[in-house]
Parts: structure tokens; C-alpha cells; sequence
């Protein structure tokens, strides 16, 4: 009996440390390379409207740089986003309560990033198509 909940109790515990463990994924940092060229007006306005859509705080840094924030139930991301007339990159500044330890962070980070560059891609389709 003692051996069968002891068994019982190492599984239990196997799999709410394998719940903890997968909340955590490598940062991705994104790189993207765009088949046509688009203006610094054109690659400005679609990465700050991408943001705001996605209640990122978008904020110009300088030439080619936007930084980036998002704050969502007492988590926060920061990133900077480059950009030239063919590519962009997403790349992650730091955050707040989001596990980030050792190249990992919490998978809600790259989800975020990932959607973010969604939308990036649509605004630059969009523009291209008018």
C-alpha cells in the first residue's frame, strides 16, 4: 500500500514539474528578410500601427530603431525593433516576470513577437498592394 502511493505521489509530482518546465521556451529573436523594398515612412508606419494593434507602446529611437513595450497582467516585455528597406528584426531588450533565466523566457514572449511579426507582415502586404 505504502509503495503504491508513494508511486501514486512520484507521478503527481512528475508531471506538475514537467507543467513547470515547459511554461519556458529559447527567446526567439526575429529575423526577417522582405522580397521588395519598402520606404523608411512605409517600414515606420507598419511596425508602430503592428504594435499598437497588438497594445505594444511603439516608440522611434532613432534611425532604423523602434523600441518596443507591452504590459500585460503584471508581466512586461521590451524589444527593439531595426529595420532597413528589405528586413527587420525583432530582438528582446528584457522583461519583467516572465521567467526569463539562461537564453529562456516565459512561451507567452514568443507568442507576443510572433503575432507582432504577423501583423508587421500584413501592414507591409497591405502597402504593397496599394
Amino acid at each position: 500500500m505504502m509503495m503504491k502511493t508513494l508511486g501514486s505521489a512520484l507521478v503527481i509530482a512528475a508531471v506538475l514539474l514537467t507543467g513547470c518546465i515547459s511554461r519556458t521556451q529559447p527567446i526567439d529573436n526575429i529575423n526577417q528578410s522582405l522580397s521588395q523594398h519598402y520606404s523608411d515612412s512605409q517600414m515606420k508606419s507598419a511596425i508602430i500601427e503592428a504594435g499598437i494593434s497588438r497594445q505594444w507602446v511603439m516608440t522611434p529611437a532613432g534611425p532604423g530603431v523602434i523600441n518596443g513595450r507591452l504590459a500585460q497582467r503584471g508581466h512586461s516585455a521590451d524589444i527593439r525593433v531595426t529595420y532597413t528597406p528589405q528586413s527587420y528584426s525583432i530582438q528582446y531588450v528584457g522583461s519583467q516576470n516572465l521567467l526569463a533565466s539562461g537564453g529562456q523566457i516565459h512561451r507567452n514572449y514568443n507568442r507576443w513577437v510572433h503575432n507582432l511579426d504577423q501583423d508587421i507582415q500584413l501592414r507591409l502586404a497591405a502597402q504593397a498592394a496599394k
